[in-house]
C-alpha cells in the first residue's frame, strides 16, 4: 500500500464564507476546505492520506483514475 498517487481535486469558492472547498472525487471522504489555495491544498494532502490508510490494498486500484477535463453547465429555468 506504500507508495505515491496522484489525485485531481475539484475546487471551488464558497460565495457565502469565502472559503476555498476542496473534494477528491475518487477517494471517498477526501473532502476539505482553506482559507487559501495553499492552506486547501494541504488540508486535502492529509485527508487524502488519512484515507488510503483506511483503504483495503484491494481497494487501491480501484480509487485511481484519469482526469479528462472540466465542463460548465449553464441552465435557464
Amino acid at each position: 500500500m506504500k507508495g505515491r498517487y496522484t489525485f485531481t481535486a475539484h475546487i471551488e469558492k464558497d460565495s457565502e464564507t469565502g472559503l476555498y472547498i476542496g473534494y477528491i472525487p475518487s477517494l471517498p471522504g477526501a473532502h476539505s476546505q482553506g482559507e487559501t489555495l495553499d492552506e486547501l491544498h494541504k488540508n486535502l494532502e492529509e485527508v487524502a492520506a488519512l484515507c488510503l490508510e483506511e483503504l483495503a490494498d484491494i481497494d487501491l486500484d480501484r480509487i485511481q483514475s484519469e482526469f479528462v477535463g472540466t465542463q460548465q453547465v449553464m441552465v435557464n429555468i
